[in-house]
C-alpha cells in the first residue's frame, strides 16, 4: 500500500500536467490563429478541427481527474447526508451502478471507434478520427476504476464486477436471444434513478438511462458516445474550458483582494457600501467562474469579516454572500450562458446582450435591499476619497479591464468568441504570473489548471451523456408529445410562462444549473416556439430561474458551500437565504412578464 501511494501520487501529477497542457494548447492555437490571420488568411492548417477535439480530450481527462478527487457532480449529497449506519450501503449501491454504467459507456465508445476505424476518415494533418475518439473509452474506464476503488464494502465491489457483464448482454448475438423483449428495461431504469438519489454522479443517471432506453428501443448504445463526439461540431465548445480556466487563474491569485479594494473605494461611501461591494465584486467573479462556488470560497472569506465590522449580523452576511454567489451569471463570459447557447442553438453573443439588463436588475434589487437593511442598522459609511479610489483603480486596472477586453474584441469583430476566450486566458496568465507574480512556479499553474479541469470535465461529461439521452428523446418524439400535452390544457402564453417558472423552480431545487440546461432545455425549447416565446427571452427566463437553484433548498449548491465556508449550520443558511430568494424570485417574474427588458438591447445592437 505504501509503495503504491507514491506511484499514484506521481500518476496524479502526470494526469494533471497532461490535461492542463492540453488546455493551454487549446488557448495557444486560437491566439496564434488570430495573430497570423492578417498575413496568412488561411490560418493554421486544421486548427478549426484540432481545437474542438482538444476540448473533447480536456473534458474526458478532466472527468477522470474529478473522479480521482471524488468531485464528479451529483444530484444529491448522497451517503454523506445519510445516517452513519446507511452510508456504506448507499455508497456501495451508487458505486456499483456507476461502475456498470461506466463499463457500458466504454463499450459503446469502442463500438464507435471500430466503426470509424473501418471508415478511415481523417481529422486533420493525417490524424484519424478514431484516434481522437480514443479518449472516450479511456476516460470511462478510468472513471469506472476510480468509482470501484471508492466502494466501501466487499459485496459492493463484487456487485460492480458482476455488472461488467452487461456490455456482453448488449452485444448482439452473444446469448442467441433478443434482450430487448426481456422486460428488464424499467427495473434497470428504476435502479439507476435510485443510485442517482443515493449520490451516483449525474453522468451515471443520464448515460445509464440513455443506454437502457436505446437498448430497449432497438437502437445501438454507440449513439451515446457518437452524440458526445458530436460536441466537437459546435464551434463555440472550446469557450467553456477556456473561460473557466481564465476564471480560476484570476480567482486563485490576488484578483479578489484587489477588486474588493477597488469596489470599496468606489461604493464604500454609500449607505450599505460594504454590502454593495460584496454584491458587485461577487457578480464580477461569478461571470468568470459560472457560479461554481468559487465566488463564495474566494470572495466570501474576504467580505464576511468586512460585513461583520460594518455592523451586519452573521445571518444577514451569510444570506447576502450566498445569494451574491450566483449574481452575474448572465454577464459575459458566463459558462452557463455559453452552455445554454450550445444546447438550445441560440446565438451566444445575442444571448449575452439580452441578459445584460436582467442581470443589472437583479443586482440593483439585491443591492437596494442591502441598503435598506444597512440604513436600519445606521452603520458608519466610508467617506469617498478620490485619491484612494483612483489608487485602487490603478492597482486593479488589469482585472477591471477584462470585461472591456472580451466584449471589445468580440463585438468589434477583431476575434471570434473562441479566440476571445483564448486571449482572456493569456491575459489572465500575464496579469497573475508576470504583472503581479501571484503564481510563481509551473506547479502553481498545474494546481490552478487542475482545479479548472475538474469542473470542465464534470460539465462536459454531463453534456455528452445528456446529448445521448436527447438523441433518444428526439427519436421517440418526446418533445412533440410534450407540446401536444401542454397545449391540450394551456392556451395562454402568459399562463404557460407561469407554469414554466414553477417547473424550473422545482428543477432548480433538484439539480444544478448545468444538469438542468442539458436535460430540460431540449424539452422546453419546442414549447417556447409553440407559444410564440422569443428564443432569447426564453433563454434568459430559463437562466434567471435556474440561478435561483443555487440558493433554493434543499440542494442548492451555494447553500452547501456557504455552510462550509462560513461554518454555519445548513438550516441557518437556509433561513438566511430566504429574503434574498424572495427578491430574486421577484426579479424572475419581472424578466418573465416584461420581455422588453430582454429584447430591447439586442434589437438596438443587432437589428
Amino acid at each position: 500500500m505504501n509503495a503504491a501511494s507514491p506511484f499514484r501520487g506521481k500518476l496524479a501529477v502526470f494526469e494533471d500536467a497532461v490535461s492542463v497542457t492540453a488546455l493551454i494548447l487549446m488557448a495557444a492555437i486560437p491566439i496564434a490563429e488570430a495573430a497570423i490571420r492578417p498575413f496568412f488568411p488561411t490560418g493554421i492548417p486544421g486548427s478549426q478541427m484540432l481545437v474542438p477535439h482538444l476540448a473533447l480530450w480536456v473534458g474526458f481527462l478532466g472527468a477522470a481527474v474529478a473522479a480521482r478527487r471524488g468531485e464528479l457532480l451529483a444530484l444529491t449529497a448522497g451517503p454523506s447526508a445519510a445516517p452513519d449506519r446507511w452510508k456504506p450501503f448507499l455508497a456501495s449501491l451508487s458505486g456499483a451502478v456507476g461502475v456498470t454504467v461506466s463499463a457500458v459507456l466504454a463499450y459503446a465508445s469502442v463500438i464507435l471507434i471500430l466503426a470509424e476505424w473501418r471508415g478511415g476518415r481523417e481529422l486533420a494533418l493525417g490524424v484519424p478520427i478514431w484516434a481522437a475518439e480514443g479518449v472516450m473509452p479511456l476516460g470511462f474506464l478510468i472513471i469506472g476504476w476510480r468509482l470501484w476503488r471508492r466502494i466501501p464494502t466487499g459485496w459492493g465491489k463484487w456487485a460492480a464486477l458482476s455488472g461488467l457483464a452487461l456490455p456482453l448482454l448488449l452485444h448482439e448475438g452473444v446469448f442467441g436471444f433478443d434482450l430487448t423483449e426481456s422486460g428488464i428495461g424499467w427495473p434497470l431504469l428504476a435502479l439507476i434513478l435510485v443510485a442517482a438519489a443515493c449520490g451516483a454522479p449525474i453522468f451515471v443517471a443520464l448515460g445509464g438511462a440513455a443506454a437502457v432506453l436505446l437498448w430497449t428501443n432497438w437502437d445501438p448504445v454507440s449513439a451515446i458516445p457518437a452524440e458526445a463526439y458530436g460536441m466537437v461540431s459546435k464551434p463555440t465548445l472550446p469557450t467553456i474550458p477556456l473561460f473557466t480556466l481564465a476564471g480560476y487563474i484570476l480567482a486563485e491569485g490576488g484578483a479578489p483582494r484587489r477588486l474588493v479594494r477597488l469596489f470599496r473605494g468606489l461604493f464604500g461611501w454609500m449607505p450599505g457600501g460594504v454590502a454593495v461591494v460584496a454584491i458587485v465584486v461577487s457578480a464580477f467573479f461569478t461571470s468568470f467562474t459560472g457560479g461554481s462556488g468559487v465566488t463564495i470560497l474566494a470572495i466570501g472569506g474576504l467580505m464576511f469579516p468586512m460585513l461583520a465590522a460594518d455592523g451586519h449580523r452573521p445571518k444577514f452576511s451569510t444570506g447576502l454572500l450566498t445569494s451574491a454567489g450566483s449574481l452575474g451569471l448572465l454577464f459575459p463570459p458566463s459558462l452557463a450562458v455559453i452552455l445554454y447557447g450550445l444546447v438550445a442553438e441560440v446565438e451566444i453573443q445575442r444571448l449575452f446582450v439580452a441578459g445584460f439588463a436582467p442581470a443589472v436588475l437583479e443586482i440593483a434589487l439585491v443591492a437596494g435591499f442591502a441598503i435598506f437593511i444597512t440604513r436600519r442598522l445606521k452603520a458608519d459609511t466610508t467617506p469617498f476619497r478620490f485619491r484612494d479610489a483612483m489608487s485602487a483603480l490603478w492597482e486593479a486596472k488589469w482585472e477591471a479591464a477584462i470585461p472591456v477586453l472580451v466584449l471589445g474584441v468580440v463585438l468589434g469583430g477583431l476575434a471570434t468568441l473562441v479566440e476571445a476566450a483564448a486571449i482572456t486566458v493569456l491575459y489572465a496568465l500575464f496579469v497573475e504570473f508576470v504583472v503581479h507574480r501571484e503564481g510563481k512556479t509551473f506547479g502553481d499553474l498545474i494546481r490552478t489548471g487542475g482545479n479548472a479541469v475538474t469542473l470542465i470535465g464534470g460539465v462536459l461529461l454531463i453534456l455528452g451523456c445528456a446529448l445521448g439521452l436527447t438523441n433518444y428523446l428526439i427519436f421517440a418524439d418526446i418533445p412533440a408529445m410534450a407540446v401536444d400535452w401542454v397545449q391540450s390544457f394551456v392556451e395562454s402564453p402568459l399562463f404557460f410562462l407561469l407554469l414554466l417558472n414553477l417547473v424550473l423552480l422545482v428543477a432548480g431545487c433538484l439539480m444544478d444549473i448545468y444538469s438542468a440546461i442539458v436535460v430540460v432545455v431540449p424539452l422546453i425549447t419546442p414549447l417556447g416556439v409553440a407559444y410564440g416565446i422569443d428564443p432569447l427571452h426564453l433563454g434568459i427566463i430559463f437562466l434567471t430561474n435556474l440561478e435561483l437553484g443555487y440558493l433554493t433548498p434543499p440542494v442548492g449548491m451555494n447553500l452547501f458551500l456557504a455552510s462550509y465556508r462560513f461554518r454555519r449550520p445548513l438550516g441557518e443558511v437556509y433561513r438566511a437565504a430566504l429574503p434574498f430568494l424572495a427578491i430574486r424570485a421577484g426579479a424572475v417574474l419581472l424578466v418573465t412578464y416584461a420581455p422588453w427588458l430582454t429584447l430591447t438591447l439586442p434589437a438596438l445592437l443587432f437589428d
